[in-house]
């Protein structure tokens, strides 16, 4: 790597069609923080404070909200009763439960509909969109509280399989109607180096005036063989079902996945919670 690591060298390496040399553009610290990104599944046993996890809290927080309502809530998970309950959720995944702090992203359409109901004013959008504005404001808070971690040098790691045990987390936290958890997310002090993964070439995921597919699957099949060859997979998903490929590819790696039902009863969930999905 080179001694000095740039916004272009960081770019490619993500991406491989990234543009470089842009005259304009800036290599600043949020920017290397950001394509420099990656989640941390090691940590060392150095506490974080209290102090510390709410200000990031807050800096997350100040992201944006559609129309300002606010339809986000974290819950800091510091009882040892409750963090063993959670951390028995993940046998297999030890940094969950090597981590010092747990935290949960909830969606909260519960407070809005509070607030019409003490000014006496009815509430007339009770239907998907008001699911989904919630479930948005809550990941846009989960993304500025992994940017605002990684430029204090703490590491994070999402947890969407959080929303596997819905029921236990649901009474565990004590979620009331029309508050659900979006994800969990592991902070902590490194205990390695993050290393930088790749993602799909920009050719696949950007697009102008239109939506246009005529580049995608060349595009994921140029990246499948970059990632086989610059970041392969440790092991094969589910092997006696699907066999054994070599190389083995992301794209097979996410077609293997969601070849199995994930979640199914999330819809009956979210209407249990109080939410009209039509």
């Amino acid at each position: 790597m080179q001694d000095t690591v740039t916004i272009d060298y960081l770019l490619q390496l993500r991406f491989d069609d990234a543009p470089q040399n842009i005259p304009d553009a800036l290599e600043t610290e949020a920017w290397h923080s950001i394509a420099n990104h990656q989640s941390c599944r090691s940590y060392t046993d150095k506490t974080v404070s209290a102090e510390l996890v709410r200000q990031l809290c807050a800096l997350a927080l100040c992201s944006p909200t559609k129309s300002d309502l606010q339809q986000r809530d974290i819950i800091i998970v510091e009882d040892s009763d409750k963090r063993a309950t959670i951390n028995a959720l993940f046998p297999g995944s030890p940094w969950i439960i090597d981590a010092p702090v747990f935290l949960v992203f909830c969606g909260n359409n519960r407070r809005l509909r509070q607030i019409n109901k003490r000014r006496g004013h009815p509430f007339a959008n009770d239907h998907l969109d008001a699911f989904f504005n919630a479930a948005v404001d809550a990941g846009i808070a989960l993304s500025t509280f992994v940017q605002a971690a990684d430029s204090a040098g703490l590491g994070t790691c999402p947890i969407s399989t959080i929303r596997d045990h819905l029921e236990i987390v649901n009474e565990l936290l004590g979620l009331p109607d029309w508050v659900f958890p979006v994800a969990g997310m592991t902070l902590g002090w490194p205990g390695r180096a993050p290393r930088v993964n790749l993602r799909l070439p920009l050719a696949a995921t950007v697009h102008t005036d239109t939506y246009d597919e005529e580049a995608q699957n060349a595009a994921i099949d140029a990246y499948d063989l970059r990632r086989a060859e610059v970041r392969p997979y440790g092991s094969q998903r589910d092997p006696d079902r699907f066999g054994t490929r070599e190389p083995y590819t992301w794209s097979e790696d996410k077609a293997r996945q969601y070849a199995e039902p994930q979640r199914t009863n999330f819809g009956a969930y979210a209407r249990n919670k109080g939410f009209d999905l039509s």
